[in-house]
């Protein structure tokens, strides 16, 4: 029997994603073990989400480094000591500079159709809003590959929502959450399969 695809996931706040995860693990779809959690803030509710599952957490904040290099060689010496193949950043909220030994190994979930919608700043609440005030008619979600900027790194997955005449930021929330709780645990699947082929910034799930 093969051993669950190891992986480690970031977070930032409240974990949802985290929690979406443990859920398809629990219910036996998701073919991968969490091996270590990292939060970039400490006190945050995703941290209790993991230690009710008997996760490893570690807490790496950006304001105990004098750079943003150093900040990123605490978060990599971290996972470097665990047996991650995969790094899914999980609603976290700093940039992080990937060395090369990791790189094609760190994915995020951002909650719009990238390139729309992304940026500095542009995460959560903030993202909906936008998406409203811009009149878009169609939002969604995108699984990329993270680089050393934000939201930028070649797309692997995305999935539509109709942007409703009478929505809120919350109600868009909501409905672009339930296509991340399906489109992140089939990419991260993919690359437990070993399915995920790159070849610039195209990416095919073979």
């Amino acid at each position: 029997m093969n051993e669950p695809f190891p992986i480690a996931v970031l977070l930032s706040g409240g974990g949802t994603t985290l929690q979406n995860l443990l859920d398809q693990i629990a219910l036996g779809t998701l073919p991968v073990r969490i091996v270590q959690v990292i939060a970039s803030k400490r006190d945050v509710p995703g941290i209790a989400r993991a230690k009710r599952a008997n996760l490893p957490v570690e807490v790496i904040e950006r304001r105990a480094y004098t750079s943003f290099a150093a900040f990123s060689v605490a978060n990599f010496d971290c996972l470097r000591s665990t047996p991650a193949q995969l790094i899914c950043l999980a609603g976290y909220l700093q940039l992080l500079q990937i060395p090369e030994d990791y790189a094609g190994r760190v994915i995020n979930i951002h909650p719009s159709l990238l390139p729309a919608f992304g940026g500095k700043r542009m995460y959560g609440r903030y993202v909906h809003e936008a998406v409203l005030e811009y009149g878009a008619k169609i939002s969604g979600c995108t699984v990329h590959f993270a680089d050393n900027e934000f939201d930028h790194g070649p797309i692997i997955a995305q999935e539509s929502v109709t942007v409703e005449e009478n929505d809120t930021p919350e109600t868009l929330a909501e409905r672009v959450f339930a296509a991340e709780c399906r489109v992140y645990p089939a990419v991260i699947r993919a690359f437990a399969a070993g399915r995920v082929q790159v070849v610039g910034r195209k990416v095919r799930l073979g």
